[in-house]
C-alpha cells in the first residue's frame, strides 16, 4: 500500500536522499532543506549546516559502500510533503475553481452489474497491467471492495424541474409560435426569488414553450438583473479565478485593424541555450568474433535440434502458472520443417503455389500461445517466406485493426498462419467463414498444428543458407497518428543483432530466461524467440493472462527455475511491489540480469528503485537491473551490462524540467521540484555507432548538453518501412552533418525515434520519444512526463494507472495539451473534480505549461489495443470528433491560450467632418439611398384616413371579398366582404360607445386569436374614434406565464377597456387566471361575440391626420417592451408604399402566414387589403402545428402569386416537410406560380434557412429567386421589401474580422473568415436611408458599417409608455446628422448595416443600391474591444458538433456564455464543451467562459422566430434552465 501511493514529482528528493549514507539525523537535515521553501519557519530548529550538494552526471556518483538505515515510512512522508508543497502554493492563494453543475441523471452511475473494470497498467500504450477485476487484488490495493452510494453533494443540479423540456420539433414549434411578451418572472421580481418555492412555477418549464420563451421583460429594465443565484455566484467565482496572476502573456502586437494577427511566439531572451562542444558519435565495443557462432539463425536451430534434441527450448504456462507445454529443440526443429514444407507445397496447386520464397505471411497468434508462434516463425524462416507477426483481431471494429489491415494489404499478404484455438475464437459469419475484417485483404487462414499438416517426403529438406540481405521478418510499428508501418529486418541484421545481444548480455548455453514481454515484437521477440535459440537457452514465457491473476507469477518462476535472466517492463515491477507483501519465500539471488525493456522511459526509474529497495532483502543485487533502449527501426540502441563489480553504481542525473523543455541538459543544482531524474540505459550496443542530431530539420550533430534524436549506424538495424520509399529515406538513410556542414560518415544512420543525450563515459540517457513530443509555444514537453505528473496526484483513488492518455491538438495555430483518463466508478463527483483541479495545478507548476482540456471518461470506455493498453490515436480521433462521452471535463483555455490578438484599442474618434472629407478625397460617395417616389394616382389615395377608405369600398364594391380565413384543414372557415366588414365595424363602434362608454381618443386593447374578429374590432375602434392596441391572447395551457404579458400591455398602454371573444372572456375569469393576475384591477372587458344590432348614432370623423391611429406594442429581442405610436398619416403612407412595391390591386390575392399583433405582420393582416382592395388569404401560423403543409398547399391550390411568412413558419416547413416532398408532389402541390415569397423579419437575413427552403421546394416548382426577405424595426415597421419587380437580391461575402472593427471588406466566396450576407429586400417607395456613425452621428461612406437611419412618411411618431420614458429614446425618432445634411429628421433603427452600389439597374434605370443588415446594436457584444454579433458565433457553434440543435450566446461580466441545445443522449453533453470552446477560439479568437448544455426547446424564441437572448441570460442567472451540464472554462 505504501508503494502504491508514490509521488513521482519528488523522485529527485528520493534520489537525493538516497545518494549516500543516511541515518536518522542526516535524514532530518536533508528533509528540512528540501521543504524549507514551502513550510514557514521549517528550518527554525533543525540543523542547517548541510554541505552543499551538487548532483552531477557520471557513472560513479557515489562509491561508498552502503551501510544505510532506511525508514520507508519516513520516505513516504517526505514524498507526500514534497508533492503537497507544489500544490500548497495554489491553496494559499485560495483560488476557488467553480465546479461544473450537472443534472442528477448524469451523475448517477450505472449499476455495478453492468460494469467491467478495465485493465490498468503503468502507461504502456500496447499492453495493459493487472486490472481491478482480479479476484485477489483488492487486499493488495487496500481499497474498499463494496461501493457505497454515489455522493451527489453539491454536484446535482439545482432544485429546478428535472423534466426535460419538450421534444424535438414539437418543442421547436412551440418556440416559434410562443407567446413572447413576458414571463412569470415578472412576478418573480415581486415576490418569489427561487424557482423551487412554488410548484406551479416549476411545472410550466416542461410544458409548452411559453414558459421557456418568456423570461423577464420590461421590469428587468427597471430593476436590473437579480444576481443572488447559485449560477451567478459560480460565475463570480470564475471571474475571480481568472483575475489571479497568470503566466505573463506573450508579447503582443497589432499591425492593422483589418487583420487580427495571432501572436507569434518570440524567443525568450533568458531561455537556456546549449553551451557544450559538438557531441561526436560514440562507438560501441567491437563485435567479438566467436568461432562457433552459427552462420545463420536457421543453422543454429539445426545444430541444437540435431545435437541436443531433448534440451528444453520454451515452456508455456497456463493461467494457474503451471507448465502447459515444454517445447524441446528437437520438436521445434522437426515441426518447423514440417510447417515449412506445408507452406511451400500444400497451399494452392503444384503449378500455382499460393506462397513462394520471399512472399509475406501473417502470423496471428494469441499472447498465451508462444509455442505455436515460435514454430510458425521458424517454419517461415526455413521456408524463406517473410513472417509478419500481428495481434489477434478481437472484433471487426477493434481499435487500430483497420490500420493493421492496410499493412497486410501493402505487404501483399494472402495467407495468415494461426493456431487451432485462435482460429476457433475468431468471429465467424453464419456459414462458418471468417469474415473479412474492415480494411483487411482477403486472407486464407491456415492452422499450423501438426495434426493438420502433411508429412514432408524423406528427401525434402529446407535449404539453409548463410545470413544474407534478404528480408527475414517484418515487425509492425504503430505511429503517433495511428497508422501502422512495417519495419523490414534482413537476415544478416537479425543474426548480427542476436550476436550483439549475446555479447552485451553475456548469454551462455542452457541458461534459463523468464520472459513477461510480448514475444511477437520488440525486446520480447529479440530475446525470447531469436537470441535464445542462438544460445540454446530455455525460455519460460509468462502470459499476460497469468500476470493479471497473479502479478507475482514472474518472480515465482525466477525462483522456481533459478532463472539467470528475466525480461520485464517497469509496470511488471510496479505490480509485483503492490502484491509482494504476503509472499515469504522469494529468493532472487539467481538473477544475474533483470532486463527492463522500457528502461528508456524517464519514469521507469521509480519502479526500478522501488523494486530494488523492496527486493534487496530477497537476494536481488543492485547491479542486476539493466534498463535498455530500443526502437522498432533501430532495434536495440543501448543496454546496461550486467556487471559483477558493484562498486560502479549506475549513472543518473537530476535534470531541470525547464531546461529540458528548451532541449538543453541542465543539472538541477537548486533542488527544485520541477525536475526529471533520469537513469542511464548503459552503453551503445556492440558493433554500433550512435550520434545525437537535432530533431527537426537538417540532421546536424547536437552539442554535448543538448537533447536530440539518437541515430544509429550498425548492421543490426531495420532497413526500411515496407513499400514506403519516401518515409524510408527520411528514417533509414540519414547522413548526419557536423557544425562545419560536412558528413560525419559515409554510411547511413537510422533514426531511432528516441530523444536523449550521451553523458560522461559514453552512457546513453533517454529523456523521451519523438512520438510523445508535444511542442507548445516553442517548448518541448514529453507526454510520458505529463502522465507521470497526473499519476503523482493521488493516483490510485480516482483514476486507473495505465489508462491515461496525453496528446496534443492544434488550436489557434499552436499545440494544446489534452489529458484523458478513465475514472474509477467509486469516486464521487466532488472528489474527481478536486483531483482534476490539482492535476492542472501540478502540471502548470512542474512543466510550466497549461492543459487545454482534462477529461475523465467512465471506466473501461477508452479504445484498447489488442493487448489491452490504451490506443492513443483512436482516443485523439474520438476527442476531435466529439465522441469520447466524458463524465467530467475541465477546460483551461484562459490559462493556455496566450497567442490571441491584442485587444483593440479604440482610437480617439476622427470627427465626422474629417470622415466626410476623407470619403470625398478617396472618391467614395456618402452611403445613402432611397426608394422611388410615392405618387398619388388611385382613387383611394385621396382619403387621409383608413376608416374613410373602408366606407368608400363598402359603397363602391360592397361584395368584393377582402379577407378569407383558412382552418387547419385548409378549408375556408370564414370570409369578409367590404360591406360585411363595414357593418361589423359599425356594430363594434356602437358597442364601444354604448356599453363601454368610451370617449374619443381612449385606448382599447384587442385580445383576439388570429382571425377576422380582430380585423372587425380594429376598424370598429377607428369608427368610434378610439385607439386600438392588438394583444396576443393568453395561452389556455399556460395562463400563469402568458397572462402577465397581456396584463402588462393593457396597463402600460392605459387601455380604457379590453375587447375580446366569449371564449377568452371566460378564460380571463377562470380560477387559474385569478391566481395569476388580480382581475379586479382590469378595465372593463367587452365580449364582441354578442354585438348590438344597431349602428352607432354617428361616425367619428377624424380631423387631424397626425393624430394617433393605433399603438404597435412588441417585445424586442433584448426583452424591451415598447409601444410605437402610428399616426393616420403614417398608416396611409405605409399602405401606399406596400401597394406600390408589391403591385397590389383588387384583382390580386395574397397569402399571409404571419402573427397579426405587431409590425409588418399586423399591417399586412389588417390594413393593406382595405387600402389596396386585394384579397388576403389569412393562415394563422398556429394551425401549422397540426398541419405543416397547410400554408404551401393553400398557396398552390389558390394559385397565389405573392405570399408572406415568418422565419418560424419557413423553418417549420423545412424541418417538418423535408422528407415529404414526393408525397406533396403526388398531392398536386405546385409552387411554380409563386413570384414573391417574402420572409418578414427584424434581423439579418438567415441565408442558410432561405437557401435550404429554396433547395427543398425547388422540385415542387419554387423558383429560388422568388424567395426574399423584408426588413423593418421599431421606428419604421417596413424599410425594405423585395416586391415584385426590380433586380434579384444580391449576396456579398465580407471579412468577418474586419466587421468586428466596424469595417466592411469584401472578399471572395470561400475565403477564410468570409461571411455571406444577403440584401434585405428593395427599399420601399418614399423611404430614404443613410448610414451614420452611432457615436458621432456623422454620415459614413459607401461600404462602411454604421447604424441605419431612415427618413420616411411612415416612420413611427415615438414611443408610447405610461412610465414617462419617452424622453429617453426621443432621439430614436428625431435625430439629425452632426455634419452634412443637418436639416433632415431621421429615425435611428438601432441596426448596423451598410449600403453598396451594385452593377444592377433599378426600374427607373439607375444603379441599384443594396442594403445589407448586419445585426442589432443592442444585441452586439463588445468583447476584447471589438464588436461581435451573436449570430456569427452561434453559426460556428452549431457547426461544431452534429448533436447541437440550437445555440444562443450572450455576455456576462466580460465572459462569453454559450448555451447549446443537445439533440441526443445526455451522455453526449460533455462532448460539446471542448468542441464549442475550440470552434469559437478558432473562428472568432474568443475564449468561451461558460458552456451550458440544455434540452431542446430551452432557448426562448419570439413569434418572429428571433432568439430572446436576454431572457435566456436572466433565466440562466436565476438558475431556471435546468441545464444538463454547465462547464466553467478556466
Amino acid at each position: 500500500r505504501l508503494w502504491t501511493n508514490r509521488r513521482w514529482l519528488s523522485y529527485a528528493i528520493y534520489l537525493y536522499l538516497f545518494a549516500g549514507d543516511i541515518t536518522q539525523k542526516g535524514y532530518e537535515k536533508k528533509r528540512s532543506k528540501l521543504i524549507r521553501a514551502y513550510i514557514p519557519h521549517a528550518g527554525g530548529n533543525l540543523a542547517t549546516s548541510d554541505p552543499p550538494h551538487t548532483p552531477y552526471l557520471c557513472s560513479d556518483m557515489h562509491t561508498t559502500t552502503r551501510v544505510s538505515i532506511w525508514y520507508p515510512d519516513k520516505y513516504i512522508y517526505v514524498h507526500t510533503e514534497a508533492v503537497q508543497a507544489v500544490l500548497a502554493r495554489h491553496v494559499e492563494r485560495k483560488v476557488a475553481v467553480p465546479m461544473p453543475s450537472k443534472r442528477r441523471s448524469l451523475v448517477v452511475q450505472t449499476s455495478m452489474d453492468a460494469y467491467t473494470p478495465p485493465d490498468s497498467s503503468s502507461g504502456s500504450e500496447e499492453e495493459a497491467g493487472p486490472g481491478d477485476d482480479m479476484s485477489g487484488m483488492e487486499h493488495w490495493m487496500s481499497r474498499p471492495s463494496q461501493l457505497g452510494p454515489v455522493h451527489l453533494g453539491s454536484t446535482s443540479s439545482s432544485s429546478s424541474s428535472t423534466q426535460s423540456g419538450g421534444s424535438g420539433n414539437a418543442g421547436r414549434l412551440a418556440d416559434s409560435l410562443a407567446h413572447s411578451h413576458i414571463s412569470h418572472l415578472a412576478h418573480t421580481h415581486l415576490g418569489h426569488t427561487h424557482l423551487g418555492q412554488s410548484h406551479h412555477q416549476q411545472s410550466h418549464l416542461s410544458q409548452s414553450h411559453y414558459g421557456k420563451t418568456l423570461l423577464p421583460l420590461y421590469l428587468v429594465f427597471l430593476t436590473g438583473v437579480p444576481v443572488s443565484s447559485r449560477v451567478s455566484a459560480k460565475i463570480q467565482q470564475l471571474v475571480n479565478t481568472l483575475k489571479q496572476p497568470r503566466r505573463p502573456p506573450l508579447r503582443e502586437f497589432f499591425v492593422d485593424d483589418f487583420d487580427e494577427l495571432l501572436e507569434v511566439q518570440q524567443p525568450d531572451p533568458n531561455q537556456p541555450r546549449p553551451e557544450g562542444a559538438e557531441m561526436m558519435p560514440v562507438r560501441g565495443e567491437a563485435l567479438g568474433v566467436v568461432t562457433n557462432w552459427p552462420p545463420s539463425l536457421e543453422a543454429a536451430l539445426q545444430r541444437w535440434g540435431t545435437i541436443s534434441p531433448k534440451a528444453p527450448c520454451l515452456t508455456s504456462l497456463d493461467t494457474a502458472g503451471k507448465p502447459l507445454y515444454v517445447l524441446t529443440y528437437g520438436k521445434l526443429w522437426s515441426r518447423s520443417i514440417k510447417l515449412a514444407y506445408n507452406i511451400l507445397h500444400k497451399l494452392g496447386s503444384k503449378q500455382e503455389p499460393m506462397v513462394r520464397p520471399g512472399d509475406r505471411v501473417a502470423l496471428v497468434f494469441p499472447n498465451n500461445d508462444p509455442v505455436a508462434f515460435m514454430v510458425a516463425f521458424y517454419g517461415c524462416l526455413l521456408a524463406e517466406v517473410v513472417p509478419v507477426p500481428i495481434e489477434v483481431p478481437l472484433s471487426r471494429k477493434d481499435a487500430g485493426s483497420q490500420q493493421i489491415g492496410f499493412l497486410l494489404g501493402s505487404c501483399g499478404v494472402t495467407v495468415a498462419l494461426t493456431s487451432d484455438a485462435c482460429h476457433k475464437g475468431l468471429p465467424k459469419s453464419a456459414t462458418g467463414e471468417i469474415p473479412q475484417f474492415k480494411g483487411w485483404p482477403k486472407l486464407l487462414w491456415f492452422v499450423t498444428e501438426s495434426k493438420h499438416l502433411s508429412k514432408p517426403p524423406r528427401d525434402w529438406f529446407p535449404h539453409i543458407k548463410d545470413a544474407n540481405n534478404d528480408t527475414a521478418y517484418i515487425e509492425y510499428k504503430t505511429c503517433k497518428d495511428g497508422s501502422v508501418l512495417g519495419v523490414t529486418v534482413t537476415r544478416i541484421a537479425l543474426l548480427t543483432h542476436c550476436q550483439a545481444l549475446t555479447q552485451s548480455c553475456s548469454y551462455t548455453e542452457a541458461e534459463t530466461i523468464v520472459n513477461v514481454l510480448d514475444f511477437k515484437k520488440d525486446v520480447g521477440l529479440w530475446h525470447g524467440i531469436l537470441t535464445s535459440v542462438m544460445n540454446m537457452m530455455h525460455v519460460i514465457s509468462v502470459p499476460y493472462s497469468l500476470m493479471k491473476v497473479n502479478p507475482l507469477s514472474w518472480i515465482q518462476k525466477v525462483c522456481q527455475y533459478k532463472a539467470k535472466v528475466a525480461c520485464v517492463k517497469s509496470r511488471d515491477m510496479h505490480w509485483a511491489l503492490v502484491a509482494h507483501k504476503d509472499q515469504k519465500d522469494i529468493n532472487l539471488s539467481s538473477l544475474r540480469m533483470l532486463l527492463v525493456a522500457d528502461g528508456s522511459n524517464p519514469w521507469s526509474i521509480s519502479s526500478c528503485d522501488a523494486f530494488l529497495n523492496v527486493f534487496q532483502t530477497k537476494g536481488l543485487r543492485a547491479e542486476v537491473i539493466c534498463p535498455c533502449a530500443s526502437s522498432p527501426e533501430a532495434l536495440t540502441v543501448a543496454i546496461r551490462r550486467p556487471v559483477e563489480d558493484s562498486s560502479q553504481p549506475p549513472g543518473r542525473g537530476v535534470l531541470s524540467m525547464q531546461g529540458l523543455s528548451y532541449g538543453v541538459v541542465r543539472v538541477d543544482t537548486e533542488e527544485r521540484l520541477s525536475v526529471l531524474t533520469v537513469q542511464d540505459v548503459g552503453t551503445v550496443t556492440p558493433g554500433g555507432l550512435v550520434c545525437v542530431v537535432k530533431p527537426e530539420g537538417v540532421p546536424q550533430l547536437c552539442q554535448t548538453d543538448e537533447i536530440g534524436e539518437l541515430c544509429v549506424c550498425s548492421i543490426a538495424t531495420g532497413t526500411s518501412y515496407y513499400g514506403l520509399t519516401g518515409m524510408t529515406k527520411n528514417t533509414f538513410e540519414v547522413y548526419p552533418v557536423g557544425s562545419s556542414g560536412g558528413l560525419i560518415s559515409e554510411y547511413a544512420f537510422v533514426r531511432t525515434g528516441l530523444l536523449g543525450f550521451i553523458g560522461p563515459g559514453g552512457l546513453v540517457f533517454i529523456t523521451g520519444k519523438m512520438d510523445g513530443l508535444i511542442m507548445v509555444s516553442g517548448r518541448r514537453h514529453n507526454a510520458d512526463d505529463i502522465v507521470a505528473t497526473a499519476l503523482a496526484v493521488e493516483p490510485m483513488k480516482f483514476v486507473y494507472r495505465g489508462r491515461i492518455a496525453v496528446f496534443s491538438v492544434t488550436v489557434l495555430r499552436d499545440e494544446r495539451i489534452v489529458v484523458v483518463a478513465e475514472q474509477r466508478p467509486d469516486s464521487t463527483e466532488e472528489d474527481s473534480f478536486q483531483w482534476m483541479s490539482r492535476v492542472l495545478q501540478a502540471i502548470d507548476s512542474i512543466h510550466g505549461v497549461g492543459v487545454f482540456c482534462l477529461a475523465l471518461v467512465p471506466a473501461n470506455t477508452l479504445p484498447k489495443t489488442p493487448l489491452g493498453g490504451i490506443h492513443l490515436s483512436e482516443i485523439k480521433q474520438l476527442y476531435l470528433e466529439g465522441g469520447l462521452h466524458p463524465c467530467n471535463v475541465l477546460m483551461c483555455p484562459h490559462t493556455c491560450v496566450t497567442n490571441l490578438p491584442k485587444p483593440r484599442q479604440k482610437q480617439p474618434e476622427i470627427g465626422p467632418a474629417s470622415v466626410m472629407v476623407g470619403n470625398l478625397v478617396s472618391g467614395k460617395r456618402i452611403a445613402q439611398a432611397s426608394g422611388r417616389d410615392l405618387g398619388q394616382t388611385d382613387d383611394n389615395d385621396q382619403f387621409l384616413f383608413l376608416s374613410e377608405v373602408l366606407q368608400w369600398r363598402a359603397q363602391t364594391t360592397p361584395d368584393h371579398v377582402l379577407y378569407t380565413l383558412l382552418s387547419s384543414r385548409g378549408a375556408v372557415s370564414s370570409s369578409l366582404t367590404c360591406l360585411q366588414l363595414h357593418k361589423r365595424a359599425e356594430r363594434v363602434a356602437a358597442l364601444l360607445i354604448e356599453r363601454g362608454g368610451l370617449q374619443e381618443g381612449d385606448h382599447v386593447a384587442l385580445v383576439y386569436p388570429p382571425g377576422i374578429d380582430l380585423i372587425a374590432a380594429f376598424y370598429g375602434c377607428l369608427y368610434a374614434g378610439c385607439v386600438p392596441i392588438t394583444v396576443r391572447p393568453p395561452h389556455p395551457q399556460n395562463i400563469s406565464t402568458t397572462l402577465p404579458t397581456v396584463k402588462m400591455i393593457v396597463e402600460v398602454s392605459h387601455s380604457a377597456c379590453v375587447m375580446t371573444t366569449a371564449v377568452i372572456c371566460k378564460l380571463l375569469r377562470s380560477k387559474e387566471a385569478m391566481a395569476t393576475v388580480d382581475i379586479r384591477n382590469w378595465p372593463p372587458v367587452l365580449d364582441t361575440d354578442d354585438l348590438p344590432k344597431k349602428k352607432p348614432p354617428a361616425f367619428y370623423k377624424p380631423t387631424n391626420p397626425d393624430g394617433l391611429a393605433y399603438l404597435d406594442f412588441s417585445v424586442s429581442t433584448t426583452g424591451m417592451l415598447a409601444g410605437v405610436q402610428m399616426s393616420h398619416n403614417a398608416v396611409g403612407a405605409f399602405c401606399r408604399s406596400v401597394k406600390l412595391q408589391c403591385e397590389l390591386y383588387p384583382s390580386r390575392e395574397v397569402a399571409i402566414c404571419l402573427d397579426p399583433y405587431c409590425g409588418l405582420g399586423f399591417v399586412l393582416w389588417c390594413l393593406c387589403s382595405v387600402y389596396s382592395g386585394h384579397q388576403s388569404i389569412l393562415i394563422p401560423p398556429v394551425e401549422l402545428e397540426s398541419n405543416p403543409a397547410l400554408w404551401l398547399l393553400a398557396v398552390s391550390q389558390l394559385r397565389v402569386r405573392d405570399t408572406f411568412c415568418s422565419y418560424s413558419v419557413m423553418e417549420l416547413c423545412t424541418k417538418g416537410l423535408g422528407l415529404q416532398t414526393e408525397a406533396l408532389k403526388a398531392r398536386g402541390l405546385d409552387l411554380s406560380r409563386v413570384r414573391a415569397c417574402v420572409v418578414v423579419a427584424e434581423e439579418r437575413p438567415r441565408m442558410s434557412l432561405t437557401h435550404s427552403f429554396s433547395k427543398l421546394f425547388k422540385d415542387l416548382g419554387l423558383h429560388p429567386r422568388s424567395v426574399s426577405t423584408a426588413f423593418g424595426c421599431r421606428v419604421n415597421l417596413a424599410i425594405c421589401l423585395q416586391g415584385t419587380s426590380g433586380p434579384d437580391p444580391t449576396t456579398v461575402y465580407v471579412d468577418m474580422r474586419a466587421l468586428r472593427h466596424d469595417r466592411v471588406r469584401l472578399v471572395e466566396r470561400g475565403s477564410p473568415h468570409s461571411l455571406p450576407l444577403m440584401e434585405s429586400g428593395k427599399i420601399l417607395p418614399g423611404v430614404r436611408i443613410i448610414i451614420a456613425n452611432p457615436e458621432t452621428k456623422g454620415p459614413l461612406g459607401d461600404s462602411h458599417l454604421g447604424e441605419i437611419w431612415v427618413h420616411s412618411a411612415h416612420n413611427g411618431s415615438g414611443y408610447y409608455s405610461g412610465y414617462g420614458e419617452e424622453v429617453l429614446q426621443s432621439d430614436h425618432f428625431n435625430s439629425r446628422l452632426s455634419f452634412g445634411d443637418t436639416q433632415t429628421v431621421w429615425a435611428r433603427t438601432g441596426y448596423l448595416g451598410f449600403l453598396r452600389r451594385t452593377e444592377l439597374t433599378d426600374a427607373n434605370g439607375e444603379r441599384h443600391d443594396a442594403l445589407f443588415v448586419v445585426g442589432a446594436l443592442e444585441e452586439a457584444m463588445e468583447l476584447r474591444g471589438m464588436r461581435y454579433h451573436p449570430i456569427d458565433i452561434e453559426t460556428s457553434v452549431i457547426r461544431a458538433h452534429k448533436s447541437i440543435m440550437e445555440c444562443a450566446v450572450f455576455p456576462w461580466t466580460n465572459l462569453l456564455v454559450v448555451v447549446v441545445e443537445l439533440e441526443g443522449s445526455e451522455q453526449e453533453a460533455l462532448d460539446l464543451v471542448p468542441m464549442v470552446t475550440k470552434a469559437v477560439l478558432e473562428e472568432h479568437y474568443l475564449i468561451v467562459g461558460v458552456v451550458v448544455v440544455t434540452d431542446i426547446g430551452v432557448i426562448p424564441i419570439n413569434s418572429r422566430g428571433e432568439k430572446q437572448r436576454m431572457h435566456l441570460r436572466d433565466g440562466f442567472l436565476q438558475d431556471q434552465l435546468d441545464p444538463i451540464y454547465v462547464a466553467y472554462n478556466m
